[in-house]
């Protein structure tokens, strides 16, 4: 994986561990299926009481089952959705995990542009590949087993400081690099906001 696949993971290869949703489904289907699964994501995570382990086993779901298999189930559902949002805090720890270096590097040159979003989202400093991958998994645990609204402030907050970096550097950089950093910088700040929406949902109760 690289940067651009934060944007466009490409098409999965289905393992089992998830329903296999064929490319024909119907879309009633489809979506019935992305809701239940994530609903029941989130509560077996939660009842973790009654399953010891369960909470470790979900947070590294996309690396048994793929990322792809979780994007071609919960994607197309919408940022405005519980598993569009969820594949959101997925995509952002693969992200982390499998190019640390770029994003400590990205975040470390938005620490000082985005200072408040900053310390909402809490990376250690200073920030190196090892402090962006405890972060990502830190978001997603707290998702399953604490305030899943604060997470995903924190969340939005790791993309707005990600997106001040990326802009920083563009203004640094020629050429194809600095067009990449943009068009990336534009992804992450509407990944922010997107975040940012769903936690005032589920405050609300209203995010399904």
């Amino acid at each position: 994986m690289n940067d651009s696949d934060f944007e466009h993971p490409r098409r999965p290869v289905l393992r089992g561990d998830l329903p296999d949703v064929a490319d024909d489904a119907d879309p009633a289907d489809r979506t019935a299926v992305a809701h239940a699964t994530a609903a029941a994501v989130l509560h077996a995570a939660r009842d973790d009481d009654s399953a010891p382990g369960t909470t470790r086993r979900l947070l590294d779901l996309a690396d048994r089952v793929g990322l792809d298999e979780i994007a071609e189930l919960w994607r197309e559902s919408g940022p405005q959705t519980l598993p569009g949002t969820l594949w959101s805090l997925y995509l952002l720890r693969s992200w982390v995990h499998r190019n640390g270096a770029e994003a400590a590097r990205v975040f470390a040159a938005g620490e000082k542009v985005a200072e408040v979003s900053t310390v909402v989202a809490g990376v250690a400093h200073p920030p190196g590949p090892h402090e962006v991958a405890a972060l990502g998994d830190a978001i997603l645990t707290s998702a399953f087993t604490g305030d899943f609204a604060v997470a995903l402030e924190r969340a939005s907050a790791f993309c707005r400081v990600v997106a001040a970096g990326r802009a920083h550097l563009a203004d640094h950089e020629f050429d194809d690099e600095g067009q990449r950093q943009t068009r990336l910088a534009r992804g992450n700040l509407r990944m922010a906001e997107e975040l940012q929406h769903a936690a005032a949902l589920w405050r609300r109760r209203e995010l399904h």
